[in-house]
C-alpha cells in the first residue's frame, strides 16, 4: 500500500474526537473546502442522490421496520428492473423490463461459443418501460411502453435489461436503457419529447445510468466494441459532443468494458464530471466533452461503483481482475496527474456497490457482505464486519445511519462512529439490487417484484 502525505483538507487532528454534530457536517458537505466540491441538486432526482455520494444528513428515516411494520405502502412493478427509483419529492420515477422467455433452442443457438463475460441469459423478447409512482398514495401515475426489442442481446444473470436509473429534472425524466435507447419524457404527461439511441456492445448488458449537468445529459458508454462519453442538448436530444475513451492495453476485449456512472464537481466555478473506466480514471469538461486529465489505475475492467470525492481526495474502484479502492489526489490544479496516487485498499473492495465518504472515514460494502470503515487519510481500513449476504446496492446514509440492502432482501442498519454498531436488521423480499432512495423522511426501496415506501404517512 502507497500511503502520501494528506493535506490540509483533514487536520492531523481529525479522529474519533470529533463531535459527531461535527462530523455529520462534515459528512453533509464534503469537498466544500477551497475550490473544490460535489454538486448538489434538490431532491433525490438521480442515481445515489443531490451529491451522487448517497449522502443525506439533512434527513431521518426509520430503523426497524418489516413487511408487517412500518410501511406506507407497497406498490407491485411489472418486469424487472435493478435501476434506482429516483424522485422529485411528489413523484417516484423508475424503469422495467418486460421480459420473454427465450426457448430452448434460441438460447442453444445464441449462447453457444458466447460466454465470454462470464455466464449470460437470454431472452425471447423485451418490451421497455417506464413506471410513475405517486409519492402520497403509491399508486401508478403512468406504465409507459417506450420500446421493444424482439433480437435482446444476452446479459449477465445479475444484470437485468432496465438497470441504469433515470433521471428526473425540472419538467423532463431521461430513462437510459443502454444500446436499446435512451428516452426523454414529460414528467407531468409521460410523453415522449425525444428519442436516441447508440449501438455499443456492453457484452453482459447496460450499467452505467446517466447525468444532467446544466443543459447537457451525459451518456457513458463503455462497451466492449468501442468505449466513449458523449454530451446530448437536453431539450432535443442532438449530440453536443462525443470523446473517445484513452485507448486500452487489453487485447482481450472483454476487459475494455465499464459500468460506471458519473460524478459531477466543481472546481473554481466549473463544472467537471469524472468517470472511472477500464484501465483508467478520467474528468471531462461536461460543457465540451473535453478530457481534462486521465490516470492510469491499472488492469481493473467492468468498473461499476462511482468514484467519491473525500476532501481532495477521488476514491474510486478498480473493478474486476483484482479490485482495489484507490485514491488520487485533485490538486489545486483541478486535474489528476500520473504522480498524484495517494493509498490502494484491496481488501474489501467492492466490484458493484459504490464507496460511501462520511467525515475522516469511507465506507465501503463488498459484493460478499464485507463492511469496512477506512481512514480516508491513509487508506487503511479501522474495522470490518461480515454481514451475511450478498450486495450490489450501494449503501446511503440517513442521518448518522448507513443503510445496506442485501439481494436476499434485508436491510441492515448500521450506526455512524468509530466502532461497528449494528442497529437493526430489517426483513423485506428479495431481490434488493436496487440502491435506495430518500425522500422527506422515507426509504423508497425496490426489490425485485415491489417498491416500497417506508416510514410515516
Amino acid at each position: 500500500m502507497v500511503v502520501r502525505p494528506w493535506s490540509p483538507f483533514f487536520s492531523a487532528s481529525v479522529g474519533i474526537s470529533i463531535p459527531f454534530a461535527v462530523l455529520l457536517s462534515m459528512a453533509g458537505h464534503l469537498g466544500n473546502y477551497g475550490a473544490h466540491r460535489v454538486v448538489a441538486a434538490e431532491g433525490w432526482t438521480r442515481f445515489r442522490g443531490p451529491t451522487g455520494q448517497g449522502i443525506a444528513t439533512d434527513h431521518q428515516a426509520p430503523v426497524h421496520f418489516s413487511l408487517h411494520q412500518g410501511i406506507v405502502w407497497k406498490t407491485p412493478i411489472e418486469g424487472t428492473g435493478w435501476s434506482s427509483p429516483v424522485s422529485d419529492g411528489r413523484r417516484i420515477w423508475l424503469t422495467t423490463a418486460i421480459a420473454s422467455p427465450a426457448s430452448e433452442e434460441e438460447k442453444q443457438a445464441r449462447l453457444a461459443g458466447n460466454q465470454a463475460g462470464g455466464p449470460k441469459e437470454l431472452a425471447g423478447e423485451v418490451t421497455f418501460k417506464a413506471v410513475c409512482v405517486d409519492f402520497q398514495s403509491g399508486q401508478i401515475v403512468h406504465s409507459i411502453t417506450l420500446g421493444a426489442e424482439t433480437d435482446p442481446d444476452p446479459i449477465n444473470p445479475l444484470n437485468s435489461y432496465a438497470s441504469p436509473t433515470p433521471v428526473v429534472d425540472e419538467d423532463r425524466v431521461y430513462c437510459d436503457f443502454g444500446n436499446y435507447g435512451t428516452w426523454c419524457l414529460d414528467a407531468e404527461t409521460g410523453e415522449q419529447v425525444w428519442h436516441r439511441q447508440y449501438d455499443v456492445d456492453y457484452s453482459v448488458g447496460p450499467g452505467s445510468s446517466p447525468v444532467v449537468v446544466e443543459d447537457t445529459l451525459i451518456l457513458v458508454c463503455d462497451g466492449i466494441d468501442q468505449q466513449f462519453v458523449v454530451g446530448l442538448d437536453k431539450q432535443t436530444g442532438q449530440e453536443r459532443w462525443r470523446t473517445p475513451r484513452p485507448p486500452k492495453r487489453a487485447s482481450n476485449v472483454e476487459f475494455r468494458k465499464a459500468y460506471s456512472t458519473p460524478l459531477v464537481l466543481r472546481w473554481q466555478g466549473e463544472y467537471q464530471v469524472v468517470i472511472p473506466t477500464a484501465q483508467w480514471l478520467c474528468g471531462y469538461d461536461p460543457s465540451t466533452g473535453q478530457e481534462l486529465w486521465r490516470f492510469d489505475h491499472g488492469d481493473g475492467f467492468s468498473v461499476s461503483p462511482m468514484a467519491i470525492q473525500a476532501g481532495d481526495l477521488l476514491v474510486f474502484s478498480t473493478g474486476f481482475m483484482r479490485p482495489e479502492l484507490v485514491a488520487v489526489r485533485w490538486g489545486d490544479d483541478g486535474v489528476v496527474s500520473e504522480h498524484e496516487e495517494v493509498w490502494r485498499q484491496s481488501r474489501g473492495a467492492p466490484t458493484k456497490p459504490s464507496p460511501l465518504p462520511i467525515g475522516p472515514w469511507i465506507y465501503v460494502v463488498s459484493d460478499r457482505g464485507i463492511l469496512s470503515q477506512l481512514d480516508a487519510q491513509t487508506g487503511e481500513i479501522r474495522w470490518q464486519q461480515r454481514l451475511g449476504g450478498n450486495y450490489s446496492a450501494s449503501p446511503v446514509l440517513v442521518g448518522n445511519h448507513l443503510y445496506l440492502c442485501s439481494h436476499e432482501g434485508e436491510v441492515i442498519v448500521v450506526g455512524v462512529g468509530p466502532e461497528y454498531v449494528e442497529v437493526a436488521r430489517n426483513e423485506l423480499e428479495p431481490r434488493l439490487m436496487a440502491s435506495p432512495a430518500i425522500v422527506d423522511e422515507n426509504l423508497i426501496i425496490r426489490s425485485e417484484k415491489h417498491l416500497f415506501r417506508i416510514g410515516e404517512k
